[in-house]
C-alpha cells in the first residue's frame, strides 16, 4: 500500500469528524451549537443523550489511536468504558470539556495515523480483531452514524421543547 492510502484514510477520519463532506453533518457539525441543557436531555429513560453519543465517540477514537500505537489500558481520561453516564443537570463547564476530550482525541488519533507506515496498515494491533485499514475505516463511519444519531435527537429535543412551551 502507499502512502497515498494514509492520506486517504486521513481524509476519511476528517470527513467524518470536522471537514466538509456530501453525506450532511460530520461529528464535530452535528454538535456545533448544542448547549449543555440540549446536550444533557434524554429522550426517554435509558436512552443516551447528545452528551454520551460526543464522550462515546472520543472514547473510540482513543481506542483506535491507543491499538496503533500499542499503547496501554487505562489512559482514558474518564472511568469506565464505551458508554459514560453524564450529567443529567445541564453544567456548560463540563460539556465543554467533554467537547474538549472529543477534539483532543481527534487530534492524537490523526497524529497516530499520520505516523503511520503504509505496510503498517495491514497489521491486526493486539487487542483487536480487525486490521489497523479496517478500524481507522469503521472509526470514521463511527463518526457519521453517531453524527446521524445527535441530529436525530437533537430534532427530539427541539419537538419536545415546543410541546412543553
Amino acid at each position: 500500500m502507499s502512502s497515498s492510502v494514509v492520506e486517504l484514510l486521513l481524509e476519511a477520519l476528517d470527513r467524518a469528524y470536522d471537514k466538509k463532506s456530501w453525506h450532511g453533518p460530520n461529528l464535530r457539525g452535528s454538535l456545533r451549537g448544542v448547549d449543555a441543557e440540549a446536550a444533557s436531555w434524554r429522550p426517554g429513560p435509558d436512552r443516551h443523550n447528545v452528551w454520551e453519543h460526543a464522550v462515546h465517540a472520543a472514547y473510540w477514537k482513543y481506542i483506535v489511536h491507543r491499538r496503533l500505537l500499542n499503547l496501554k489500558r487505562g489512559s482514558f481520561p474518564l472511568a469506565g468504558s464505551n458508554w459514560f453516564v453524564r450529567p443529567a443537570a445541564a453544567d456548560s463547564t463540563s460539556w465543554t470539556k467533554d467537547l474538549e476530550l472529543l477534539q483532543r482525541c481527534h487530534r492524537e488519533l490523526r497524529s497516530a495515523v499520520r505516523r503511520l507506515r503504509p505496510e503498517m496498515l495491514a497489521i491486526t494491533p493486539p487487542g483487536s480483531k480487525v486490521s489497523n485499514r479496517e478500524m481507522l475505516l469503521g472509526v470514521a463511519a463511527h463518526d457519521v452514524y453517531h453524527a446521524g444519531q445527535i441530529q436525530l435527537l437533537k430534532r427530539l429535543w427541539n419537538a419536545a421543547q415546543t410541546v412543553s412551551s
